[in-house]
C-alpha cells in the first residue's frame, strides 16, 4: 500500500528531484541535551507527507496578495530564515514594526513574535499570512487559489485522507514543517559532543559568556548565560536588555498592560547568530560587535530594566558590564561558532519549486 502511494504521487508530478515522496510518521532527529519538552499539538501530528507540504506551502508565493511574497520571503534560509533587514516589507510596501525572527529550533519553543502573543506555531502562522503589511491574503483567499491547482488536491488527499483544501490545513502544513527546522551541528555542538576542540580564543569566549562577573573575588564574566544559557542558547525568557531608558515600542506590556512589562521582548536564540543581522527586534545594530558593546557599556536604566542587568559589573562598584576590548573578541568568536553550515545549506529545507535544488 505504501509502495502504491508513493507511486501514485510520483506520476502526479509531485516528485521535484525524482524520489518518491514518503509518507509515515516524522522522527525528529537532535542531540539529547535539547531535551524532550517539545511542543506538537495533539491535532497537527508530524508526519513525512506533511512536512512535505509544508515545504511547498511555506515557499508557495500564491499565498500573498500579490502573488510575489511567501514565508521565504522574510525567512530564508541562507541568513538562517531570516531576511537580513531591521524591518521586512509586504505586498503593501509598508515595513513591519519588528525584525523578522529566525525560524530555528521552534519544535521546543511555545510563544511566538517578540511579544510573545502566539501561542503555538499554527497560531503564529496566520498572522503574517494574513497581515496586510505582510503577505495580505485572507486564507479563504488562499484556498481559492490553490483549489485551481489539481496537485495540490492530490497532495491533500495524500496528508489529510481527502482532498479538500482549507486554512487551517494550509496553516498546520506549514507549522509542520517549521518544526523540522532543528539546528544542531554547529562547532559549539561538536565541541559539546566532545568531537571539536576550541580555539583558544573561542574558549575564553565560552567561559565568559556563560559566566556572571564578581569582581570582589576577581572573577570576570559577561553574565550572558541568565538569558541564553544551556545548549540551545535559549530560554523562553522576556526581558527589557535596556535599549532605551524611554522604550519607544512597549514590548509585552502592550499584552499585559503591567508597567514593569515595558520595553520587555522575547529573548531570541543565538544560534546561526553571525547570519542573522542586524539585530534587536527593531534591528538597530549592524554588527555583534555593536550587540556586544550594548551589553558592557550602553545599557541603559529604566524603571523596567530587567534585574538581570542590573549591578553586574567587572569593576568594584561599577555601573556597567565593562569588558575589555578582548573579551569582546573572545566572545564574539564564541558566537561564531554557533554558525551550523549543515543547517543553511540542507536540501530538506530548500525551496521544493527550484528545479535546480537536489535533494
Amino acid at each position: 500500500m505504501l509502495m502504491l502511494l508513493s507511486f501514485i504521487i510520483l506520476l502526479s508530478g509531485w516528485s521535484y528531484f525524482g524520489d518518491p515522496i514518503e509518507i509515515g510518521v516524522y522522527q525528529f532527529t537532535h542531540p539529547s541535551n535539547f531535551g524532550n519538552r517539545i511542543n506538537i499539538p495533539a491535532d497537527n501530528p508530524t508526519t513525512k507527507q506533511g512536512v512535505y507540504l509544508g515545504r511547498m506551502l511555506f515557499y508557495e508565493t500564491r499565498l500573498s496578495l500579490n502573488n510575489k511574497l511567501s514565508c521565504a520571503s522574510c525567512h530564508q534560509q541562507d541568513k538562517a530564515f531570516t531576511d537580513g533587514k531591521p524591518f521586512s516589507v509586504g505586498v503593501d510596501d509598508v515595513p513591519t514594526p519588528r525584525n523578522s525572527m529566525s525560524l530555528v529550533n521552534l519544535l521546543w519553543a511555545r510563544k511566538f513574535f517578540w511579544d510573545g502573543r502566539a501561542e503555538g506555531l499554527e497560531a503564529q502562522a496566520v498572522t503574517p499570512m494574513t497581515s496586510p503589511h505582510e503577505m495580505g491574503q485572507s486564507l479563504d483567499a488562499s484556498v481559492k487559489k490553490l483549489n485551481g491547482d489539481k496537485s495540490y488536491h492530490d497532495l491533500f488527499k495524500l496528508v489529510y485522507g481527502d482532498e479538500t483544501i482549507t486554512g487551517d490545513r494550509i496553516v498546520k502544513a506549514i507549522s509542520q514543517f517549521e518544526r523540522t527546522l532543528i539546528s544542531c551541528n554547529s562547532k559549539y555542538d561538536q565541541y559539546l559532543a566532545g568531537k571539536y576542540q576550541p580555539t583558544p580564543q573561542e574558549l575564553k569566549g565560552i567561559d565568559l559568556f556563560m559566566r556572571g562577573p564578581n569582581p570582589e573575588k576577581g572573577i570576570r564574566g559577561a553574565n550572558c548565560g541568565h538569558c541564553h544559557g544551556g545548549p540551545k542558547t535559549y530560554m523562553e525568557l522576556f526581558h527589557n536588555n535596556g535599549l532605551d531608558s524611554i522604550p519607544k515600542d512597549a514590548g509585552i506590556e502592550t499584552l499585559t498592560r503591567l508597567a514593569s512589562d515595558r520595553g520587555r521582548f522575547k529573548v531570541p536564540t543565538l544560534r546561526n547568530i553571525a547570519l542573522t543581522a542586524p539585530y534587536m527586534h527593531d534591528g538597530r545594530f549592524k554588527t555583534l560587535a555593536e550587540v556586544v558593546d550594548h551589553y558592557s557599556d550602553h545599557v541603559m536604566e529604566s524603571a523596567s530594566l530587567s534585574t538581570v542587568f542590573r549591578g553586574e559589573s567587572n569593576e568594584v562598584g561599577g555601573k556597567a558590564l565593562k569588558l575589555t576590548s578582548e573579551e569582546k573578541k573572545d566572545i564574539i568568536a564564541f558566537l561564531n561558532m554557533l554558525t551550523d553550515d549543515n543547517f543553511i545549506h540542507d536540501p530538506r529545507f530548500a525551496d521544493p519549486h527550484n528545479l535546480t535544488a537536489k535533494n
